[in-house]
């Protein structure tokens, strides 16, 4: 049975390297979480520093401290992986679910204050997590399964800074649109269908200032003047560009949801006809028979990439990297991604999830070719400062204070 997903708020960063092709390419990384590079340690893109990037790294996993704390989304820390874990390391698992990336951050603060080992944060979150120095380095070469991952996730500038990993890949997935077959005899292929008033009061889209970024890659097709080059990273003219379009969908909204069981909810019902969604919930429609199709439209789609990343203040570090080791092994990959509805990041784990679940490799698109992930941009923090150094670009904090003033 899956779960049901009560979060994620919100997660881009195009992935430039198919998970398809991932055998034709060669991934970059540091060994053992040095820097690479003319960039001085830590330092990103942006020109920001991670304060904790220097610190020393883990030489070698020891004997577990007996406890694990982590803060993660609901449904990450299933007993159907989480138990075996447990018997095999003696650390015991304690959870602390977070309903927001805002309180994963929240929670992490100071390191995650000498509390918390791990966070399970999303791409939204992790760079405000690394640039208030409140994560640790991480040894990757004590991760055997890391070399399995596909290149895309190995060392993404999510959390990876100038060869500096943070923590591990988890999993990741795609906001498709969605739509109910009954109502489209001709599939969309445009996200244009959700801000066309003739679906006035049967549009759904998720509760996300991250939302902002999916009116913006629209933007990015429909209206070239603007320029826009990365969803994420938008001058004031492209970002009030698209905090107008999502203020003119208003009207057509039938919900603004916060859990995928609404966004199910509404559909089975009537209430909906549209919207943009998960693939968990697409899975979960058709398990019950219900004619509803998905689609990454012509202008592409945003997505989340999840990493376990790790407090700058840990206090059971063997426990995490034991975490860590297992949480990265194929066949539990496979199952978070069968019960969750993800897409792993360990190539190997597409025939586990198979013999889980008949055909959820390619449900959940694991196999899918190169063109696929291509035209997927992944959730980034978005900063006041654009990655080619100028200070143009509107924070996150504008994306929250807009989408709660000017949109709903």
């Amino acid at each position: 049975m899956m779960t049901t997903p009560a979060r994620r708020f919100p997660r881009p960063m195009k992935i430039a390297l198919g998970l398809a092709a991932a055998s034709l390419v060669a991934a970059g990384c540091g060994s053992s979480g040095s820097s690479s590079g003319s960039q001085p340690a830590g330092t990103g893109t942006s020109g920001q520093t991670v304060p904790t990037a220097s610190l020393p790294v883990l030489q070698k996993i020891g004997k577990g401290e007996g406890q694990l704390n982590l803060i993660a989304w609901e449904g990450y820390l299933s007993p159907i992986w989480v138990k075996p874990f447990e018997q095999q390391t003696g650390c015991q698992v304690n959870a602390k679910y977070a309903g927001s990336s805002d309180e994963m951050v929240a929670l992490m603060k100071n390191g995650g204050g000498g509390q918390y080992d791990m966070v399970s944060s999303s791409g939204d979150a992790d760079l405000r997590i690394l640039y208030a120095g409140d994560a640790h380095p991480v040894n990757i070469s004590l991760i055997p399964s890391w070399k399995d991952f596909f290149p895309a996730f190995q060392s993404p500038p999510f959390n990876t800074i100038s060869g500096v990993h943070y923590g591990v890949s988890l999993q990741w997935g795609p906001n498709v649109l969605m739509y109910n077959k009954k109502d489209f005899s001709t599939p969309p292929t445009s996200w244009s269908v959700i801000y066309n008033p003739k679906y006035k009061g049967q549009v759904t889209v998720p509760d996300n200032p991250i939302q902002i970024a999916d009116a913006a890659l629209y933007l990015q097709t429909r209206n070239p003047s603007l320029k826009i080059t990365d969803p994420y990273e938008l001058t004031q003219p492209q970002f009030q560009a698209a905090v107008q379009l999502l203020a003119g969908q208003r009207p057509l909204i039938e919900k603004y949801w916060g859990l995928a069981s609404q966004e199910i909810f509404d559909f089975k019902n009537g209430n909906a006809i549209i919207g943009a969604g998960w693939p968990y919930q697409v899975s979960t429609l058709k398990t019950s028979h219900f004619p509803i199709g998905d689609a990454i439209p012509s202008e592409g789609a945003t997505g989340w990439a999840d990493t376990w990343m790790l407090a700058a203040k840990a206090p059971h570090p063997n426990c995490a990297y034991l975490w860590m080791r297992y949480i990265s092994t194929p066949k539990v990959q496979a199952q978070q991604a069968v019960n969750y509805g993800e897409t792993p990041d360990n190539k190997l784990a597409c025939a586990y999830m198979d013999q889980l679940q008949a055909g959820s490799c390619a449900q959940y698109h694991a196999n899918a070719p190169l063109s696929y992930f291509n035209s997927v941009k992944l959730w980034k923090t978005p900063l006041a400062t654009c990655d080619n150094g100028k200070p143009d670009c509107v924070p996150y904090a504008g994306w929250v204070s807009a989408w709660n003033t000017q949109v709903k």
